[in-house]
């Protein structure tokens, strides 16, 4: 039995679409279909309901200590607000999860996961939790709101007051409020443009949905459903759960080993999997589609007819106005401007290895 956000009525009211998604009934899209989102995100803005995803709240003398242990990232020095993205390893060095975790005041921290992978981690995390840490899952108790585009600043500016709307990226306020509404304004996001998140508790969202949407009409703010959350982090080159990572991919083949720190802290889940392995083998690419047909996630990929890897994700991207896709391939080919074949319902289609990720805002 699938969940409803808290927002889940007023996606009826919006007309948006219904399907199930990570244990959760939520819009795939709205009337003005996935590419008129994509496209008001790239020059506008747009309003995505993200209250499926989880959120932990870690405490106690130890939680530095802790992160530190069980993620890869390294986590000393962070200040109130700062936010920081991090894999999370099993031991055998393949990513349980990628997620984002926040500094509140007195070292206390805000940890948002997957929405598919919230019991999976956890329970994880659960496992190497000491004396001096404890971690509350409050997940069902809060809703989360993303306005993402480039007008989504000035959207935010008739509803917070200026210092609280982080200037960084990757900073949060925890004291925002907008109409009485208190939330936490986090300036993060997953389309590949500058936008927020915003945390409220799970009862105040219809109302901060009907605001932000209210104060976004003059710049054509959508409402914003996930067919175009997809297209939109896909154009960005930003990995998905289950697609570019998984228990069987490590964050370094998945093109994040800037964020496993093996020189600035000490030992961690997963880090002696990873250093025995070597150098990676396969490696995440960008593949812009040359020949006809969309290449989606599991095709298998050729070079010169040997198969060296396969598809994660793949779609047209509409901003673009050309299909891509993502592979985890043989790194010998990685190479950007290397012609290769993707078989697709037993019809080859051309690709070559581009840069990733494919949009870049300027």
């Amino acid at each position: 039995m699938e969940k409803k956000t808290p927002l889940y009525e007023t996606h009826l009211a919006l007309g948006g679409k219904i399907v199930p998604f990570a244990g959760y009934l939520l819009p795939v899209q709205y009337g003005a279909g996935v590419i008129g989102e994509h496209m008001a995100v790239r020059k506008q803005c747009g309003l995505f309901d993200v209250s499926h995803m989880g959120e932990f709240v870690l405490e106690g003398e130890g939680a530095e200590a802790f992160l530190n242990r069980v993620l890869t990232n390294d986590f000393g020095g962070m200040e109130d607000g700062q936010a920081r993205y991090s894999p999370m390893c099993n031991e055998q060095g393949g990513v349980v999860d990628d997620l984002i975790v926040y500094r509140e005041k007195g070292g206390r921290y805000m940890i948002v996961v997957n929405a598919s992978n919230r019991e999976k981690d956890f329970a994880f995390m659960s496992r190497y939790l000491g004396e001096e840490e404890k971690l509350t899952d409050i997940s069902d108790r809060v809703a989360q709101l993303a306005l993402q585009g480039p007008a989504a600043e000035k959207v935010l500016r008739k509803l917070a007051a200026e210092e609280q709307i982080p200037e960084k990226y990757y900073h949060a306020c925890f004291d925002g409020q907008i109409e009485e509404i208190p939330c936490v304004i986090s300036r993060t996001g997953y389309t590949g443009e500058d936008g927020f998140e915003l945390y409220c508790q799970a009862q105040d969202a219809p109302r901060l949905w009907e605001l932000v949407m209210k104060a976004g009409e003059e710049e054509g703010i959508l409402p914003c459903g996930l067919g175009a959350r997809d297209t939109l982090r896909l154009e960005a080159g930003m990995p998905l759960y289950g697609h570019e990572l998984s228990d069987e991919i490590s964050p370094r083949e998945a093109g994040l080993g800037i964020f496993v720190k093996f020189k600035t802290k000490g030992d961690f889940v997963g880090r002696k999997a990873m250093e025995e392995s070597g150098a990676p083998t396969r490696k995440r690419v960008g593949l812009k589609v040359t020949g006809r047909g969309i290449i989606r996630e599991e095709a298998p990929i050729y070079a010169q007819g040997k198969q060296i890897g396969v598809s994660t994700s793949g779609t047209h991207c509409p901003y673009l106005g050309y299909p891509a896709a993502m592979a985890l391939i043989e790194k010998e080919y990685a190479e950007p401007g290397t012609r290769l074949t993707a078989l697709v319902r037993g019809r080859e289609v051309e690709a070559e290895v581009v840069k990733l990720p494919f949009y870049k805002r300027v």
